[in-house]
């Protein structure tokens, strides 16, 4: 099976800590960002990676459809539960970044939360994002990314070289994610950055939040 094939991407530890980062995060302020970001969608949307399904709650009336493409199996499962009370129709799907299940052009809005610092490549994900999104649609974006300060900086590369992507899923605290959004062809149209704890005991991560349309 080649890695466009694959459909299944396991990582037990993450999918039995993800629910509970999730629940601690939200207790801090997430919960808030989730809504910020999905606020006035409207149509059919494709969720990248959604995890345990902790966005559904937050989707708008207006959305028709929201496709969830979910890797990892546990995760699904969960996911497919939260869909089952989600105030919008929510059907989660297995499939990865690198090759979405998902016809060109097909949706109106695209969604990555807390996803594109675990995908393989950022570059063939937010190319999968742009092609499944009708001429115009935007992509709505809600990330960690890396810090502006050397000292921080300086951790976040150590953690992403050493143990932090066998650990957390893949996920790699270095990454400049707002750089790569307009380097797969997206004209960013609103971009907030802020320092964000989703612990007491934890520093405060940068965090971008936004929306971005397909460029011509």
């Amino acid at each position: 099976m080649t890695a466009s094939q694959q459909t299944d991407i396991p990582h037990r530890f993450f999918a039995r800590i993800w629910p509970a980062l999730n629940r601690m995060g939200d207790t801090h302020g997430a919960r808030e960002h989730r809504r910020r970001m999905l606020e006035g969608l409207s149509g059919r949307v494709l969720e990248l990676g959604p995890g345990d399904g902790a966005n559904f709650a937050h989707y708008p009336g207006t959305v028709t459809e929201v496709v969830a493409v979910e890797p990892e199996p546990s995760l699904r499962k969960l996911a497919t539960r939260a869909a089952a009370g989600a105030p919008v129709a929510v059907r989660v799907v297995a499939g990865t970044a690198d090759a979405l299940p998902v016809e060109d052009e097909s949706v109106d809005a695209a969604v990555a939360s807390l996803v594109l610092c675990s995908v393989p490549d950022q570059a063939t994900a937010l190319g999968e994002l742009r092609r499944v999104l009708k001429p115009g649609g935007e992509l709505r974006f809600y990330e960690h990314v890396v810090a502006e300060g050397s000292v921080l900086r300086g951790m976040q590369r150590l953690a992403q070289a050493t143990f932090w992507p066998r650990l957390f899923g893949n996920c790699h605290p270095a990454r400049d994610t707002g750089a790569a959004i307009i380097g797969a062809g997206f004209e960013v149209l609103e971009l907030d950055r802020f320092g964000f704890k989703a612990g007491a005991l934890e520093p405060a991560v940068p965090h971008i939040l936004g929306r971005a349309r397909r460029a011509a």
